[in-house]
């Protein structure tokens, strides 16, 4: 018998209790004997009272530890009281779950003084409830003695159940092999043949049936000739030939081992008398594909002869939507590193670009200065496009949704795509005309397609031609299932085909990963297909790409379909180019060297500018000088847990007539529900040149 009870609860008391309860005097009373008798059908005596061996943990995670332990010291418990709410770290029924990952053969009781899940929750979390009592707090004293007899008597049955069960085992493995030597007897004695015929008949149809209706791929092969006695349905399935392809013929006749050696390896280690498990392998089918399995092998004796009874369970789609999760969460990580990278790096950018375009902007330069610093300005800005196709792939970029008609853009573009595929490229655009509107940020479309038509191009150096076309796909249950990126429902498919060079496998696995490119160095910055992953991600949609070496490329974009319509085209108000004004801002950004750039300017233009490091400095200069000022520009990301947004709402909530302009080098803020509810945001993202802040402060001050 096994008495170890682990009690895991924060409360001191709880423990405390227990040990009272379960302490030698507990199992004395002539009321737990009754109980033990009707549960257990045998009287208890004063000299078999229990003693119970108590520890205890105060959290989920020093329980998970201390089951561990005992486990490792060969000494397990048999019972865990274990209480619902542990704040903080794991709840009850997250210990119990993660217990039993390790140990599924402890009994628990779960401890609560109110339910924060209903028993079909629990059991639903935890996947078992014949393992599982649940104690109401306060609890009875009789209660948990009850339980804990009851429970650790339930371990001990169990753990004797599996004892029999492994000795029924080697019974029956015995026995077999007692029959298997009757069996070699009979055959050899000719007065009893006829009853080893009617046995062994009768073996064989229990097994063919067995065999037959196997979902799992089966055939018996002969181990001299390697020719197939027997397949299954399944294994017919899985190969593509018919029955009477495979029956009597050679899987080496027949090309269906890819690795003869390693089947003849399996062969000979059969021969030998050792049964193979789980053996990774792969089967050629009659198309020619390959399939990876996982195979296990017996010998077997029919008559004379020996066969290898094989079974092969095909795991090739397992393995590839292994794969595609493992690819998946690699481009969410380096997504997640690219839009931190771009964050940092457009407040570097926007010092870098601010200033030098001041001082561009300054009378009187020497030519050489001036020449310095538009190659700093120039190089500054390409690193911004850089940083923004970064925020593109990892999908954090700002998108402005609106419903477009794609048939029109592509059209709108066509004119400039011929004069950038040149003329050596022939461009064939295709549209279905019933194509629905789709519901897309139209400039970051525009950047998906000139992406594709220039990596077309640059896989036609001697000319080709590139098809764009447009149609409506409705996507099912049956197409999700062979493609994991897809979602149920109606999309509009942009798809571009080139007759390029093509691409291998090993390609188009690293294809969409950002700073990848076959191109020579210098040529190009890996980054184009990236951007079109993020942006379709941002979209909702997905990608699809088919190539071959010599035979082309096509890629298809989904999008999801809209039933909505365009609005009509806004009439923009032309903006004055002096931006010089005298109002006063309130500049709130936390880094010091941008900070310090936009307030000169400003004042440069004659504004008044009041500064602050932060949501709550800005608070305090918002209370000395509410009234004087009349803009609000400011970072959404800022320290002190107070970002723009929220340091935007509370100033106008007390001034409503204030005008705020948000930006920001990193985006993913900004999509925000209280955010996109509004009719009009004035966003400046970083970096941004010297006119332009100087220009979305005049227009919204203006507005």
């Amino acid at each position: 018998m096994n008495h170890r009870i682990l009690v895991i609860d924060d409360n001191p008391a709880i423990h405390a209790d227990i040990r009272k309860i379960l302490g030698k005097q507990a199992h004395s009373s002539a009321f737990m004997e009754d109980a033990e008798a009707v549960l257990f059908g045998d009287a208890q005596t004063d000299d078999t009272a229990v003693l119970f061996e108590i520890d205890s943990a105060y959290q989920g995670q020093e329980g998970l530890e201390k089951i561990q332990q005992s486990l490792v010291a060969q000494n397990p418990y048999a019972l865990a009281f274990v209480d619902v709410r542990m704040p903080p770290g794991w709840d009850g029924i997250e210990t119990i779950s993660r217990i039993w990952e390790v140990y599924p053969e402890l009994q628990v009781v779960i401890c609560t003084a109110y339910s924060d899940y209903s028993w079909e929750e629990m059991t639903r979390r935890v996947h078992k409830s014949d393992s599982v009592l649940i104690l109401k707090k306060p609890f009875d004293n009789i209660e948990v003695l009850q339980m804990a007899h009851a429970l650790t008597k339930k371990w001990f049955l169990t753990h004797e159940a599996k004892s029999q069960l492994t000795n029924l085992d080697r019974m029956v493995s015995l026995r077999t092999e007692e029959l298997q030597q009757a069996n070699q007897r009979l055959t050899l004695e000719i007065s009893e043949r006829s009853q080893a015929e009617d046995q062994l008949r009768l073996s064989e149809e229990r097994f063919a049936k067995a065999f037959k209706s196997s979902p799992i791929p089966m055939c018996i092969l002969s181990i001299e000739q390697q020719r197939y006695l027997d397949v299954n349905d399944s294994y017919i399935e899985m190969t593509g030939y018919s029955r009477g392809e495979l029956l009597g013929r050679s899987a080496l006749d027949l090309n269906l081992w890819p690795n003869v050696e390693s089947r003849t390896e399996i062969l000979r280690q059969l021969t030998a008398g050792r049964a193979i498990r789980n053996l990774e392998s792969h089967i050629r089918t009659k198309i020619g594909h390959e399939r990876t399995t996982l195979l296990s092998a017996e010998l077997i004796t029919l008559g004379i002869d020996a066969y290898a009874l094989i079974s092969e369970h095909d795991i090739s789609q397992r393995l590839q939507l292994e794969a595609q999760l493992r690819q998946a969460q690699k481009m969410e990580a380096i997504g997640h590193l690219a839009a931190g990278v771009a964050h940092d790096f457009r407040n570097i950018l926007t010092v870098i670009l601010g200033h030098a375009n001041l001082r561009l902007m300054s009378k009187g330069l020497d030519e050489k200065v001036t020449e310095s610093l538009r190659q700093i300005s120039e190089a500054a800005q390409r690193a911004s496009n850089l940083t923004r196709q970064l925020l593109a792939f990892s999908r954090k970029q700002i998108i402005q949704l609106q419903a477009i008609d794609l048939n029109d853009l592509i059209a709108q573009l066509s004119s400039m795509l011929v004069r950038l595929i040149g003329e050596h490229i022939t461009l064939d655009c295709r549209y279905d005309h019933d194509l629905p509107f789709t519901e897309a940020d139209s400039c970051s479309i525009e950047q998906i397609l000139m992406n594709l038509v220039v990596n077309a191009r640059d896989a036609m150096p001697e000319g080709g031609r590139l098809t764009i076309s447009t149609s409506l796909a409705v996507i099912d249950t049956d197409y999700v299932s062979k493609n994991s990126e897809a979602t149920p429902g109606k999309y509009v498919c942009m798809t571009v085909v080139d007759t390029g060079c093509g691409m291998d496998d090993a390609t188009m696995e690293r294809l969409f990963e950002p700073f990848f490119t076959t191109k020579e160095v210098g040529k190009g910055t890996g980054m184009g297909l990236a951007t079109v992953y993020g942006i379709v991600k941002q979209h909702n949609g997905w990608s699809e790409v088919t190539s071959q070496p010599g035979h082309g490329t096509t890629f298809k974009v989904y999008i999801p379909a809209s039933d909505r319509k365009q609005p009509p085209a806004e009439k923009k108000n032309i903006v004055t180019r002096d931006f010089a004004g005298d109002e006063t801002i309130l500049i709130v950004e936390d880094e010091e060297p941008v900070r310090r750039f936009v307030s000169d300017l400003l004042q440069e233009y004659g504004y008044q500018v009041r500064i602050a490091s932060s949501g709550l400095e800005a608070l305090r200069v918002w209370r000395e000088h509410s009234g004087d000022i009349d803009l609000l520009l400011t970072d959404v990301v800022m320290p002190e847990s107070i970002s723009g947004l929220q340091l935007a709402e509370k100033l106008l909530a007390d001034k409503q007539s204030l005008k705020v302009i948000y930006t920001s080098g990193y985006s993913i803020e900004l999509l925000d529900t209280h955010f996109q509810s509004r009719t009009r945001v004035n966003f400046l993202p970083k970096p941004y040149h010297p006119l332009k802040l100087a220009e979305a402060v005049r227009e919204c001050l203006d507005t």
